[in-house]
């Protein structure tokens, strides 16, 4: 079981190396809602994504001997525990899938990581990843279902409630539950009654699907602008789902033109360059799917995006996701 006692433990690890990103107030946000919206900058991370944190504390929590780490991403979880493998010497080698787009790969390659590429979903990097740690004996440390991942990704929980002991609600991307699983159990044991919302696209969400199944369920994993948020959470799943399923308050899910204009807001507004999973509170903000009643923040979780996209976003060009596509438009103050 984990508890505030294994966050605290990784606040220590990761202590001048990936934590104290700012936290901001979003001055429009706030004037339009009408009470403090706060972003924690995770995207200022030395990777460009809070992934850093889980990665760090995971690997450097290895025994000495260790051959080497593997992992399955979609992208910022492969950079952070590059990262981190490259700081303890260790050969890292990440899984990915086709839907992966080529900057993340690019980026984990810069930072000294072998990039494999297999199939065409997050369960077919994952068997790679698993086949790995059978055959060559490279140690996985998983993007969300580890105990040290999810304890390093609490102390983004740590760090804004000590700054804002106010805050009544923290909208959090969900994906596999690393995240909202770490700040949750921050967060409920510091503020018991703050509330806690999981956020998702509306294709695709594997643990939102879940959480309501009452059981991890499959997927279909399709294009999305917030892809950092694709993938499954595992059959087996033994800690990102339970605490999910127990501390969340709630799941929202938002549609692909909600993270489009989110996307624009973010950057016309605030000057913030942020992926498509990271703008999913500000999503459910602007499209009315939570009205905050008082101090709320959200966590602008990576910048590691296709930068030819983003621009095709924030000029207001239509976009096409496989088969779906998004009608552009240029950005209009909501």
């Amino acid at each position: 079981m984990l508890d505030l006692a294994d966050i605290l433990a990784a606040q220590n690890i990761i202590k001048g190396q990936a934590d104290h990103t700012p936290f901001v107030p979003s001055p429009f946000l706030s004037d339009k809602f009408g009470v403090d919206v706060l972003l924690k900058l995770e995207n200022m991370q030395p990777i460009g994504a809070f992934k850093l944190r889980g990665a760090m504390n995971a690997v450097m929590n290895l025994p000495e001997g260790t051959k080497g780490v593997t992992c399955c991403s979609t992208g910022n979880h492969g950079r952070g525990v590059a990262y981190a493998a490259r700081l303890r010497g260790l050969r890292a080698v990440i899984c990915m899938s086709e839907l992966v787009p080529k900057a993340k790969v690019e980026g984990i390659q810069q930072l000294g990581g072998e990039v494999w590429v297999k199939g065409n979903s997050q369960d077919d990097a994952m068997a790679e990843s698993q086949r790995l740690c059978r055959e060559e004996g490279l140690v996985e440390i998983s993007p969300f279902d580890d105990p040290y991942v999810i304890a390093g990704q609490g102390t983004i929980g740590l760090e804004m409630l000590s700054a804002r002991p106010d805050l009544e609600t923290l909208l959090v991307p969900l994906s596999g539950g690393g995240l909202a699983a770490g700040i949750a159990l921050a967060a409920k044991a510091i503020k018991p009654d703050i509330k806690l919302i999981g956020i998702s696209m509306d294709r695709g969400a594997a643990m939102a699907a879940s959480i309501k199944a009452g059981h991890p369920v499959d997927v279909v994993e399709v294009a999305s602008l917030a892809d950092s948020l694709g993938g499954g959470i595992g059959m087996d799943n033994k800690f990102s789902f339970p605490i999910c399923r127990d501390l969340l308050d709630e799941t929202i899910l938002v549609s692909e033109e909600e993270i489009y204009r989110a996307m624009q807001c973010l950057f016309y507004e605030d000057r913030i360059v942020a992926e498509g999973a990271c703008v999913v509170g500000i999503a459910a903000l602007l499209g009315g799917h939570f009205v905050p009643k008082g101090p709320v923040a959200t966590v602008i979780t990576g910048r590691n995006l296709d930068m030819d996209l983003f621009t095709k976003i924030v000029t207001g060009q239509d976009i096409q996701l496989g088969d779906y596509q998004i009608k552009g438009a240029a950005y209009v103050r909501p």
